[in-house]
């Protein structure tokens, strides 16, 4: 058997565990894995991209337990009444390779995008920062805005989206988070006095949210929206202006801000700075880039905490994902038993003879 989580489920566990505890705990599991980033397999992500947008699929396996994601991107799906993205994971025992999870993670990525934002944030913002712009309302800006309220104290948000309805469901949806709440007219007037500005767009396009004339010095940015190739939210400029910091460089230099760049330009891999090995910010004027794409190792994180929350509370549902015949070596033999059951008469049963 393995343990199912739906949407419901997640909230429930996020619920029960508090958002403060959650995300400081989700935080926790992210600074854990990337320590020990060399036990991890890594390579950039397998994508099918299409007109309308791109379906990916995220694995990795620290040698005990195998993680992999399915996930979408499709920026016009609004326009039919359907999410942006949509994904779903699992873990699995590497020893035996049968799977004990499976979790929707359309919920799951946002939060663990959100806590890997305040994890590199936590190293590259500057300490006294409390002002956030955040560029783009759309499904994901809640997350950000809560992580940094609870984990960071950030409590501050300018904020712009060239939807008015976005402002609203935004300003709805964060009533209870105990943040003040700046609407702004433009992404220029979002990141005049922010300490750290995020970005994240849905249009699959190289666009220019921020260029260098926006950002002040000391400003940490954090370039969320850029994650395929062909999209982008900085100007070259920017960059070049900017120390820059990502995930795994081999999957950035493909899909993120970075892909306007040479392929030689110096960035640092957001473990090295964890584990020391790399500086982060280095001085107060300093303009930091974090350009997240998001990585496997992430998901492998969120998933492992969301089975370990599920064990600790019992929240999740039991299905039988994979066959269970009583004899391993007679697959077969559950073709003909399977449909006879308290609920199915025996004459449901397959029946080969014709």
């Amino acid at each position: 058997m393995a343990t199912f989580l739906s949407e419901r489920e997640i909230a429930r566990l996020f619920e029960r565990t508090g958002a403060r505890p959650f995300w400081s705990r989700l935080v926790d599991y992210l600074a854990r894995d990337f320590a020990r980033w060399a036990a991890f397999d890594k390579s950039p992500r397998f994508a099918s991209h299409s007109p309308g947008g791109v379906i990916e699929l995220m694995p990795t396996s620290d040698g005990e337990t195998f993680a992999f994601k399915y996930v979408n991107g499709h920026p016009g799906n609004t326009r039919l009444g359907l999410q942006t993205v949509v994904a779903f994971g699992a873990l699995a025992d590497v020893r035996t390779g049968y799977p004990f999870l499976l979790s929707e993670m359309t919920i799951a990525t946002a939060l663990r995008t959100a806590a890997t934002s305040v994890l590199a944030a936590r190293r590259l913002a500057r300490p006294e920062s409390r002002t956030m712009a955040l560029i783009g309302l759309g499904a994901q800006a809640e997350f950000q805005a809560d992580a940094f309220r609870r984990v960071l104290g950030v409590d501050r948000l300018r904020v712009f989206d060239v939807d008015p309805g976005a402002h609203e469901k935004f300003e709805r949806n964060m009533a209870s988070r105990e943040v003040t709440i700046t609407h702004c007219e433009s992404a220029r007037e979002a990141a005049c006095g922010a300490d750290i500005v995020t970005t994240i767009t849905a249009d699959k396009k190289r666009a220019t949210i921020l260029d260098e004339t926006m950002i002040a010095p000391g400003t940490h940015i954090n370039a969320v929206g850029g994650d395929c190739p062909g999209k982008t939210e900085l100007s070259r400029a920017l960059l070049l202006r900017s120390d820059i910091f990502v995930e795994y460089a081999p999957q950035t230099r493909l899909e993120g801000e970075i892909q306007q760049l040479d392929p030689a330009h110096p960035v640092a891999e957001l473990h090295d700075v964890l584990s020391g090995r790399r500086p982060g910010r280095v001085s107060a004027d300093a303009v930091t880039v974090f350009d997240s794409v998001g990585f496997a190792v992430e998901d492998f994180s969120v998933l492992r905490l969301l089975y370990d929350l599920a064990q600790e509370t019992g929240v999740g549902t039991d299905i039988a994902l994979t066959a269970s015949p009583a004899d391993p070596k007679n697959l077969f033999a559950l073709l003909r038993a399977g449909p006879a059951t308290a609920d199915a008469p025996e004459s449901e049963a397959f029946d080969f003879s014709n």
